[in-house]
């Protein structure tokens, strides 16, 4: 995309710019694949429509394993992109949770959300709560959804996303105790890759999407802010995810020694690659660390499972 300064009223890149006339421009297209059954790793995915008026969908893997009666761990999935890019339609996160998903041996539900700066945020929060009040009407066995009917253990519910994406799943997690929330839904753990939590040079582009906001201290963008709500997280255990050149490790840092200094009586563990990037395992996938990083997601996730699920 050919900058041009005098025709542009607000600029972050590399993710969007706003024109005077009022377009919003990207720097980068995303790219969308249907719902397929995937080669190498065996796995389906179809897509699910879930509020037509706000565009909320998400796209359902299925892993080879699946024996009838038998339930597998459920992952919710947040897909990243600062707010306001990418999708869980595109190439990069189809790939990417068939992967998670055929490793792990989970069913996984990839939400798609509205972006900003078309949706402010909190658009992202109320639409991924939503997904999980539509999920919560499969736990008896009679949702709109036979995978989910069928296969998924409502006792055993992952939380995951990367970076913007980990921050939704940080404050989905928060809202689970904070909202009226049903029993049918048990949120064991939320898993944080290399979360966006700001980093002070990312505070305008926060101000631009969230305008209600009360500014770089909202425990929505900085968690550890608000040590009280803090330890209302809705799960038993939380992973963080970090890399060593990523510009928002310190931010990841901060929230783990936050959440370990609050009153929330979960656990929590940390773990760190050196070296790497923000997201570096979406666009390096087959290399050694991003194959490291996996097997932490599938241990943390398989944790205490029996043998036969696994």
């Amino acid at each position: 995309m050919a900058p041009n300064s005098a025709d542009t009223l607000h600029d972050f890149p590399p993710f969007f710019r706003v024109h005077k006339n009022g377009k919003i421009e990207r720097y980068l297209e995303t790219d969308f694949v249907p719902s397929s059954h995937d080669p190498t790793t065996d796995v389906q995915s179809k897509d699910v429509v879930i509020s037509p008026e706000n565009a909320v969908s998400a796209r359902l893997f299925l892993p080879k394993s699946t024996i009838p009666n038998q339930k597998l761990p459920l992952l919710i999935y947040v897909h990243g992109g600062a707010f306001s890019i990418e999708s869980a339609f595109s190439s990069l996160y189809h790939n990417y949770l068939n992967t998670l998903v055929a490793e792990a041996k989970v069913i996984a539900v990839s939400i798609e959300y509205r972006l900003a700066p078309e949706y402010a945020v909190p658009a992202c929060y109320d639409d991924c709560w939503e997904v999980i009040k539509w999920m919560e009407l499969h736990a008896g066995g009679q949702g709109p959804d036979p995978w989910l009917n069928e296969f998924a253990d409502f006792d055993r519910v992952f939380l995951a996303g990367d970076s913007a994406g980990a921050n939704i799943a940080h404050n989905t997690a928060i809202r689970v105790s904070l909202d009226e929330f049903g029993s049918g839904i048990k949120i064991v753990g939320i898993i944080l890759v290399h979360p966006f939590f700001g980093n002070g040079k990312t505070d305008n582009l926060w101000m631009f999407i969230c305008p209600e906001t009360s500014g770089s201290n909202d425990p929505r963008l900085n968690p550890a802010a608000d040590l009280d709500l803090l330890s209302k997280l809705g799960c038993n255990r939380v992973l963080v995810c970090t890399a060593g050149k990523d510009r928002f490790k310190e931010r990841g840092l901060i929230y783990y020694d936050a959440v370990k200094n609050s009153n929330w009586k979960g656990e929590i563990e940390i773990f760190d690659i050196e070296g790497e990037d923000h997201v570096f395992h979406l666009f390096k996938s087959t290399c050694e660390n991003a194959v490291l990083l996996l097997k932490k997601i599938v241990g943390f996730m398989n944790q205490n499972l029996p043998p036969s699920v696994l």
